[in-house]
C-alpha cells in the first residue's frame, strides 16, 4: 500500500536523500544540465523548482530558506544572480527531463535534467512575437493599378 507516500524515497534514509538532492541541485545550478536516473531526475525536479521560484524575489529570508536546503554558498549566489535573472518572466516549469534510454551496466532508466532557459537548441527558434490584433472586419483593401491602355501605347510607336 502507498498510503501517505507523497514523494519517492529513492531507497535511502531521509538524511542521505536530502544530502543527495542538495548535491544534485547544486550540480544542476552549476552545470545547467546533468545526467542521472529518471527517478532521481523526477525527485530533483520537485526539489529544485520551488527554490528557483523563491530566487525570483531576492530577499534575505528567501536566501536563507534556499541556503538551508542547498548548503553551498556559491550555488545559492549563482541561483539568485544568474538563474533568477534568466527565468524571471517564466511562470514555472524551469526544468526539463529528457529520457536517454537504459544504462549499460545495470539497465537503469537514464534521463538528462536541464534548466529550460539555458538550452540554446530549443530556444534558438523562439523569436519575440509581435502581438497583432485581428479584427472581424476585413483588412485594408488592396489598391488596384489602373489597366494600361494598349491602343495609346501602340499609337506612340
Amino acid at each position: 500500500m502507498r498510503h501517505g507516500k507523497k514523494f519517492n524515497h529513492l531507497g535511502r534514509k531521509s538524511a542521505h536523500r536530502k544530502a543527495m538532492l542538495a548535491n544534485m541541485a547544486c550540480s544542476l545550478i552549476e552545470h545547467k544540465r546533468i545526467n542521472t536516473t529518471t527517478a532521481k531526475a523526477k525527485a530533483l525536479k520537485q526539489f529544485i523548482e520551488p527554490m528557483i521560484t523563491k530566487s525570483k524575489t531576492d530577499t534575505t529570508h528567501n536566501r536563507r530558506i534556499v541556503f538551508s536546503r542547498l548548503r553551498q554558498k556559491e550555488a545559492v549566489a549563482e541561483l539568485f544572480r544568474d538563474v533568477a535573472a534568466k527565468v524571471g518572466d517564466r511562470p514555472g516549469g524551469y526544468t526539463r527531463i529528457i529520457k536517454l534510454g537504459n544504462r549499460l551496466g545495470d539497465n537503469a532508466d537514464m534521463a538528462m535534467i536541464e534548466l529550460v532557459d539555458y538550452n540554446e537548441l530549443y530556444n534558438a527558434g523562439k523569436v519575440a512575437k509581435k502581438s497583432t490584433r485581428r479584427s472581424r472586419r476585413g483588412g485594408k483593401k488592396a489598391t488596384t493599378v489602373p489597366p494600361v491602355d494598349t491602343k495609346a501605347s501602340n499609337e506612340e510607336e
